[in-house]
């Protein structure tokens, strides 16, 4: 006899990371079409910067070698989305780059205006220690996310070994 359900032989964890992080991408692309923010909505947006896919400057990844948060408010540009990534443009201490995000990168996703939040375990990293690092700021200004617990979306799947 074992104690606890048996292991599933169907991925739901997998299925349920990958529509949430479809959301993200429909959030996106709703922007994009409408040309900008609506309201006082911003994101947070989190990712892993050495993940399959990810393609932003150099500098970028010395200065964050595992993850960065950047914030899409007021300054950013070119905004395109399609099924499996986002690119958006934003200057970090006046220097414009270019950044392309696959959504299996995202690890975290905020709109403070609303206080909704999706958080995802890192794909590869699922017992790894995360080294901590400065949080990554793109110019312009930043409100500060309301910390109450609200709309707060966080998916935790154990998978039994």
């Amino acid at each position: 006899m074992t104690d606890g359900l048996p292991d599933s032989l169907i991925p739901y964890d997998e299925i349920v990371q990958e529509v949430l992080r479809g959301v993200v991408g429909r959030v996106l692309g709703q922007v994009a079409d409408a040309g900008g923010l609506p309201g006082d909505h911003h994101f947070y947006i989190t990712f892993r910067t050495q993940a399959p896919g990810v393609d932003i400057p150099q500098r970028l990844v010395e200065r964050f070698p595992d993850e960065m948060t950047i914030v899409l408010q007021n300054r950013y540009w070119d905004l395109v989305v399609d099924p499996q990534r986002f690119s958006v443009g934003l200057s970090f201490n006046q220097v414009p780059s270019k950044l392309v995000v696959p959504y299996s990168a995202i690890t975290g996703f905020h709109d403070p205006a609303v206080n909704f939040e999706l958080r995802f375990p890192a794909e590869d990293a699922a017992e790894e220690l995360v080294e901590i690092h400065e949080e990554a700021r793109n110019d312009g200004p930043v409100a500060q996310p309301v910390e109450d617990g609200s709309n707060v979306v966080s998916v935790d799947f154990k998978r039994k070994k």
